[in-house]
């Protein structure tokens, strides 16, 4: 017998996105292996999958978000370095929630219990981890409301108990907390605090500008 013909590999080009954020349904549900092959053909985009199956394609973020992400999760870092509990997640991890979503964030922090409980085969995959704590840095391609939506759908809906959303283009931070309502905090001067998750982080806003 000959060989079965297989199907290429899918690569998308940058130019069809066009700086923004893509959203495509479809025909089956991607399984982990498939969306590791595909993030591996197309490594210069940051991919995500979301509950109901849908593959989110992003560009590479601008000058400026990348300045963001990157002091996001520097100052998250220097916290973890400091107290050195759990572990600090850069924006390239993908988190395999509960609901079936692969979803990454700028900085996240996980407890220590979860990353305990690991098994060495399950560190090989996305990390099937709910964050305990989030940052999200809204960049130019971004639509707020879908950012909104991502803190309360995704990361509150799947048990992430602290979140923050920080918009430089409007000098606007949202918090979110586990059951509670989201506190806006209008402006940046004011400094955010890790509260009882992770304790004794705190970031000044005046920082993300």
């Amino acid at each position: 017998m000959g060989n079965i013909p297989t199907q290429p590999p899918v690569r998308i080009s940058r130019r069809w996105l066009s700086g923004t954020v893509a959203e495509i349904r479809l025909g089956r549900r991607l399984t982990e292996e498939d969306l590791l092959e595909f993030c591996a053909e197309n490594p210069e985009l940051r991919v995500e999958l979301d509950k109901n199956g849908k593959l989110i394609i992003m560009p590479p973020v601008d000058i400026d978000g990348g300045i963001n992400e990157g002091k996001a999760f520097g100052y998250l870092f220097a916290w973890w370095l400091t107290h050195e509990r759990g572990a600090a997640f850069s924006p390239t991890t993908g988190f395999k929630l509960p609901d079936g979503a692969v979803r990454s964030a700028d900085a996240a922090w996980v407890s220590p219990e979860k990353i305990a409980a690991l098994s060495p085969k399950e560190r090989k995959k996305f990390a099937p981890l709910v964050p305990d704590f989030v940052i999200e840095i809204r960049s130019k391609s971004d639509r707020i409301g879908k950012l909104k939506r991502k803190m309360t759908d995704t990361w509150l809906a799947n048990g992430v108990r602290l979140a923050w959303l920080i918009d430089p283009k409007t000098k606007n931070a949202y918090v979110y907390r586990l059951g509670q309502l989201v506190e806006e905090c209008k402006g940046f001067e004011r400094s955010l605090s890790g509260e009882s998750v992770c304790p004794g982080f705190e970031l000044n806003l005046r920082k993300m500008v």
